[in-house]
């Protein structure tokens, strides 16, 4: 075993939570999950020893994939699963990303999207590694639940999907937030951490900014995203 590559073809659910959503939303991908010797064998065990069991995955009693993999001390589950790609639905609502950068976001922003109930996230490369064990740690398993899918661009991502609203975020933007009427099935977009979304993008459907006071030059990629995401879907609760 070694440290986790984007080339590889597995990767890591870090922790019992996170390897609980594998097991419950895409068992068909795991493939084994580690058992550390300090790990407690009291329900929690008993649950995950269910769940492999029904899923007929192997449970390997073993340190050395801990020493290898997490950093964490409090870490004593791993859930190995081979990498899967599910197309976005064209008929849902997506959040899409634009060369996002920083796993901590993606997953993040992931964790948001399955909190408002869109479960399609659309990733435009160049893009930081969605199955990343920091992205997965971050979406806090979410990733399990949605439908992720990389585009070499944005137009090649509108010929996948077909004709919807877009709504790209941006500090030029035509509207403001709350001005802002979303009509699903709908595209929520979203730059990169650094540079946000290109000029070009203004021209693309109905651009949105969200209003804040000056004393701060922007928001951070994942609040706006949660933001965007509570204001679009805030009809639906």
């Amino acid at each position: 075993m070694k440290r986790y590559r984007r080339e590889d073809e597995i990767s890591y659910a870090l922790g019992i939570t996170l390897t609980f959503e594998l097991l419950k939303y895409a068992k068909e991908y795991a493939t084994k999950v580690y058992i550390h010797s300090a790990f407690e064998k009291g329900e929690s065990f008993k649950k995950l020893e269910g769940l492999c069991k029904d899923a007929g995955i192997l449970m390997e009693f073993s340190d050395k994939p801990f020493n290898i993999l997490s950093q964490k001390e409090n870490c004593y589950v791993i859930g190995e699963f081979k990498k899967f790609y599910r197309k976005v639905n064209p008929g849902a609502s997506h959040v899409v990303l634009n060369n996002p950068s920083n796993a901590g976001n993606m997953g993040t922003i992931m964790r948001s999207a399955s909190g408002f109930r869109i479960e399609d996230l659309a990733i435009i490369r160049p893009c930081v590694d969605p199955f990343d064990p920091k992205t997965i740690r971050a979406s806090m398993g979410a990733i399990f639940r949605m439908n992720v899918e990389e585009f070499d661009s944005f137009s090649d991502y509108k010929k996948a999907v077909g004709d919807r609203e877009t709504y790209p975020f941006m500090l030029k933007a035509k509207k403001k937030l709350p001005e802002t009427e979303f009509k699903a099935p709908f595209s929520l977009i979203f730059g990169n951490e650094a540079t946000g979304l290109p000029d070009e993008f203004l021209n693309e459907g109905t651009s949105v900014i969200i209003p804040h006071s000056d004393r701060i030059d922007s928001l951070n990629l994942p609040i706006a995203a949660s933001i965007a995401l509570y204001e679009a879907t805030k009809h639906d609760f």
